[in-house]
């Protein structure tokens, strides 16, 4: 049998990954060959990797305080979110906001003239004191504001949140990440939302090192590839990878059939979540033969160093593509 067939064969036998609530379960049905992991249970957020200990309990114990009122503005937040077609964590992001500046209540009092659910103050150009106390005005500005701020989808979500309120208590706004995930599990039907990534087409890095990994990668967009390359200017394929993890404390192999062996855990490609790596073949049952590797991003696109004559760039995939590997991988898991 080759060899990948062999790990497509162990990794299909060996684990089922179950996703309930945003918590992955991985069951091993032979725990020698897992290295006796036997039953694992992670709770995490998509967009920063695994929470603290208790985090999934906190999100569910910080939602099940919340009366009527407050959870209607979760809900009028997700409904304007899924309207104007953002992805959950920008969801989450204003949720978290709207709980740590209001209460989600549409306030008519505050600090100075802040009003409203997200404090904004019409003094400040939000609106006016009408219009910032109108939770439909409100929700739509947040999101306006928020979708001008750089990066917004590869910080933390209690980041952006900072970024678009620019309080004098920025880490306020990660005390109810838990909860934020949570209730955009409940009250918006999006499978798994603190799960690792599996986010029902949300496309959201599926660690903070995913997450820092792009950031990195894009900004290398546009420099040129070559052969052997490891920056700072010029990349090949696996090179700017290696770098791009790197600045997240994950190391991987240097060349691209060596990521696929070594460089973290193996889940089938099509599912495949933004940070990942996926790889192509001239044998796909042969990793030995893996000559190309790349990252995804969502939404059916990858970041890749292509060829001698190119440059670093953001190309569509072909699902169906012959040399395209069956498997991708995650590193630093």
């Amino acid at each position: 049998m080759k060899v990948g067939v062999l790990v497509s064969v162990v990794v299909t036998v060996l684990l089922t990954v179950v996703l309930t609530n945003g918590v992955t379960t991985v069951v091993g049905n032979n725990s020698n060959a897992l290295g006796n992991i036997g039953l694992v249970n992670m709770s995490c957020n998509a967009s920063i990797g695994p929470w603290d200990a208790g985090g999934a309990d906190k999100g569910k114990n910080d939602a099940s305080n919340l009366k009527e009122e407050q959870r209607g503005t979760v809900a009028k937040i997700i409904s304007i979110g899924q309207e104007r077609k953002l992805p959950p964590l920008a969801w989450q992001i204003a949720i978290q906001a709207g709980m740590t500046e209001s209460g989600l209540r549409p306030l008519d009092y505050g600090d100075r003239d802040s009003l409203g659910i997200f404090q904004m103050r019409p003094s400040m150009g939000w609106g006016t004191p009408a219009q910032v106390t109108d939770p439909v005005y409100a929700i739509n500005k947040f999101y306006d504001v928020l979708l001008a701020v750089p990066e917004w989808e590869a910080r933390r979500p209690g980041e952006s949140a900072q970024a678009v309120e620019r309080s004098a208590f920025p880490d306020r706004y990660h005390n109810w990440e838990a909860m934020a995930a949570f209730l955009i599990g409940e009250l918006g039907q999006v499978a798994d939302p603190a799960g690792c990534g599996q986010s029902n087409g949300a496309f959201l890095p599926t660690s903070v090192a995913a997450a820092k990994a792009i950031a990195f990668t894009r900004e290398q967009l546009g420099e040129p590839y070559l052969w052997g390359g490891n920056g700072p200017d010029a990349w090949d394929c696996s090179g700017i990878l290696v770098k791009a993890f790197a600045t997240a404390d994950i190391q991987i192999p240097r060349v691209a059939n060596d990521q696929y062996m070594k460089g973290g855990a193996f889940l089938p490609v099509r599912e495949a979540q933004p940070g990942d790596l996926i790889f192509w073949a001239t044998n796909p049952s042969d990793p030995v033969t893996v000559h190309h590797v790349a990252m995804y991003l969502g939404g059916d696109e990858y970041i890749h160093a292509p060829q001698t004559g190119d440059v670093v760039k953001i190309s569509k995939i072909n699902w169906d593509y012959f040399e395209l590997m069956p498997l991708a991988v995650r590193p630093g898991v």
